[in-house]
Protein backbone atom coordinates (compact mmCIF):
# COMPACT_ATOMS: atom_id res chain seq x y z
CA UNK A 1 0.00 0.00 0.00
CA UNK A 2 1.45 3.77 -0.84
CA UNK A 3 1.06 5.82 1.49
CA UNK A 4 1.62 8.80 -1.06
CA UNK A 5 2.32 9.75 -4.53
CA UNK A 6 4.52 12.43 -5.90
CA UNK A 7 1.17 13.75 -7.27
CA UNK A 8 -0.67 13.56 -4.18
CA UNK A 9 -1.99 16.13 -1.50
CA UNK A 10 -0.13 15.10 1.51
CA UNK A 11 3.30 14.81 -0.38
CA UNK A 12 2.41 18.44 -1.90
CA UNK A 13 1.94 19.73 1.63
CA UNK A 14 5.38 18.39 2.96
CA UNK A 15 6.72 19.89 -0.32
CA UNK A 16 4.86 22.76 0.35
CA UNK A 17 6.76 22.69 4.13
CA UNK A 18 9.95 21.90 2.89
CA UNK A 19 10.38 24.85 0.98
CA UNK A 20 8.17 27.10 3.74
CA UNK A 21 10.65 25.91 6.46
CA UNK A 22 13.73 26.66 4.23
CA UNK A 23 12.72 30.01 3.37
CA UNK A 24 11.79 31.19 7.12
CA UNK A 25 15.31 29.48 8.44
CA UNK A 26 18.04 30.01 5.95
CA UNK A 27 16.33 33.76 5.30
CA UNK A 28 16.57 34.04 9.07
CA UNK A 29 20.18 33.69 8.90
CA UNK A 30 21.69 33.86 5.10
CA UNK A 31 22.10 38.24 5.71
CA UNK A 32 23.49 37.47 9.38
CA UNK A 33 26.60 39.25 8.20
CA UNK A 34 24.79 42.30 7.72
CA UNK A 35 23.84 42.36 11.52
CA UNK A 36 27.50 41.85 12.17
CA UNK A 37 28.73 44.39 10.05
CA UNK A 38 26.38 46.98 11.54
CA UNK A 39 27.18 45.75 15.25
CA UNK A 40 30.89 46.38 14.24
CA UNK A 41 30.45 49.98 12.73
CA UNK A 42 28.27 51.18 16.26
CA UNK A 43 30.83 49.52 18.43
CA UNK A 44 33.91 51.81 16.89
CA UNK A 45 31.43 54.71 16.92
CA UNK A 46 31.38 54.09 20.67
CA UNK A 47 27.38 53.18 20.72
CA UNK A 48 27.69 49.98 22.42
CA UNK A 49 24.44 49.78 23.39
CA UNK A 50 23.29 49.86 20.06
CA UNK A 51 25.46 47.42 18.73
CA UNK A 52 24.32 45.34 21.72
CA UNK A 53 20.71 45.91 21.07
CA UNK A 54 21.14 44.56 16.88
CA UNK A 55 23.19 41.55 18.64
CA UNK A 56 20.26 40.39 20.53
CA UNK A 57 17.32 40.95 18.11
CA UNK A 58 19.76 38.87 15.65
CA UNK A 59 20.11 36.23 18.62
CA UNK A 60 16.64 35.94 18.47
CA UNK A 61 15.86 35.58 15.16
CA UNK A 62 18.58 33.15 14.08
CA UNK A 63 17.51 31.14 16.92
CA UNK A 64 13.61 30.91 15.80
CA UNK A 65 15.66 30.40 11.79
CA UNK A 66 17.20 27.28 13.30
CA UNK A 67 14.23 25.53 14.37
CA UNK A 68 12.84 25.69 10.88
CA UNK A 69 16.47 24.70 9.34
CA UNK A 70 16.18 21.58 11.78
CA UNK A 71 12.47 20.70 10.64
CA UNK A 72 13.84 21.63 6.87
CA UNK A 73 15.61 18.21 7.17
CA UNK A 74 13.12 16.30 9.11
CA UNK A 75 10.55 17.28 5.57
CA UNK A 76 12.92 16.44 2.85
CA UNK A 77 13.47 13.09 4.26
CA UNK A 78 9.73 12.93 4.85
CA UNK A 79 9.48 13.77 1.09
CA UNK A 80 11.92 10.64 0.50
CA UNK A 81 9.75 8.51 2.43
CA UNK A 82 6.29 9.91 0.49
CA UNK A 83 7.73 9.79 -2.95
CA UNK A 84 7.08 6.39 -3.65
CA UNK A 85 10.43 5.15 -4.19
CA UNK A 86 10.75 8.14 -7.01
CA UNK A 87 13.75 9.85 -4.58
CA UNK A 88 15.89 7.27 -2.81
CA UNK A 89 19.26 8.18 -1.16
CA UNK A 90 21.29 6.78 -3.42
CA UNK A 91 20.61 9.22 -5.92
CA UNK A 92 23.72 11.92 -6.16
CA UNK A 93 21.53 15.04 -5.53
CA UNK A 94 19.75 13.51 -1.99
CA UNK A 95 23.13 11.81 -0.44
CA UNK A 96 25.21 14.71 -1.24
CA UNK A 97 22.32 17.38 0.02
CA UNK A 98 22.63 15.38 3.50
CA UNK A 99 26.41 15.39 3.68
CA UNK A 100 26.53 19.01 2.69
CA UNK A 101 23.33 19.93 5.38
CA UNK A 102 25.33 18.02 7.71
CA UNK A 103 28.30 19.70 7.16
CA UNK A 104 26.32 22.90 7.68
CA UNK A 105 25.29 22.35 10.92
CA UNK A 106 28.52 20.75 12.25
CA UNK A 107 30.19 24.59 11.20
CA UNK A 108 27.62 26.39 12.69
CA UNK A 109 26.77 24.50 15.73
CA UNK A 110 30.72 23.87 16.44
CA UNK A 111 32.36 27.34 14.90
CA UNK A 112 29.54 29.94 14.42
CA UNK A 113 27.30 29.65 17.51
CA UNK A 114 30.25 29.46 19.95
CA UNK A 115 31.87 32.75 18.65
CA UNK A 116 28.54 34.80 17.74
CA UNK A 117 27.79 33.66 22.00
CA UNK A 118 31.42 34.84 22.98
CA UNK A 119 30.77 37.90 21.00
CA UNK A 120 27.53 38.55 23.09
CA UNK A 121 29.85 38.21 26.25
CA UNK A 122 32.50 40.55 25.17
CA UNK A 123 29.95 42.76 24.11
CA UNK A 124 28.41 42.65 27.26
CA UNK A 125 31.55 43.15 29.31
CA UNK A 126 32.55 46.39 27.45
CA UNK A 127 29.25 47.79 27.82
CA UNK A 128 29.04 46.91 32.26
CA UNK A 129 32.76 48.03 32.63
CA UNK A 130 34.08 51.38 32.84
CA UNK A 131 35.74 53.29 29.53
CA UNK A 132 39.13 52.39 28.91
CA UNK A 133 41.69 55.27 29.01
CA UNK A 134 44.79 55.13 26.79
CA UNK A 135 43.43 52.62 24.37
CA UNK A 136 40.76 49.95 22.53
CA UNK A 137 39.52 48.09 25.73
CA UNK A 138 40.84 44.47 26.08
CA UNK A 139 37.60 42.90 24.61
CA UNK A 140 37.95 44.38 21.45
CA UNK A 141 41.10 42.44 20.23
CA UNK A 142 39.02 38.98 20.71
CA UNK A 143 35.94 40.94 19.04
CA UNK A 144 38.14 41.39 15.89
CA UNK A 145 39.76 37.87 15.97
CA UNK A 146 35.99 36.42 16.42
CA UNK A 147 34.86 38.98 13.82
CA UNK A 148 37.20 36.84 11.35
CA UNK A 149 35.98 33.59 11.86
CA UNK A 150 32.49 34.76 11.52
CA UNK A 151 33.50 36.49 7.92
CA UNK A 152 34.91 33.06 6.96
CA UNK A 153 32.59 30.46 8.25
CA UNK A 154 29.08 32.60 7.51
CA UNK A 155 30.19 32.78 3.89
CA UNK A 156 30.84 29.35 3.96
CA UNK A 157 27.34 27.79 5.14
CA UNK A 158 26.00 30.86 2.32
CA UNK A 159 27.71 28.54 -0.06
CA UNK A 160 26.57 25.70 1.04
CA UNK A 161 23.11 26.39 0.87
CA UNK A 162 23.54 27.40 -2.25
CA UNK A 163 24.82 24.45 -3.28
CA UNK A 164 21.76 22.46 -1.75
CA UNK A 165 19.98 24.74 -3.81
CA UNK A 166 21.40 23.74 -7.28
CA UNK A 167 21.33 19.83 -6.00
CA UNK A 168 17.55 20.20 -5.32
CA UNK A 169 16.83 22.16 -8.64
CA UNK A 170 19.16 20.02 -10.82
CA UNK A 171 18.80 16.63 -9.32
CA UNK A 172 22.30 15.01 -10.41
CA UNK A 173 22.02 10.86 -10.21
CA UNK A 174 18.46 10.94 -11.30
Amino acid sequence: MVLATINGGFYKLCLVLHILCAIVGFGAVFLNGIYGQQMKARMQAGRGAEALGIYEANLTVSKIGEYFIYAVFVFGFALLGLSDSVWKFSQTWVWLSVVLYIVGIGLSHGVLMPAVKRMGVLMREMLAGPPPTGGPPPQAAEMEQLGQRLSVVGPVLNLILIVILFLMVWKPGV
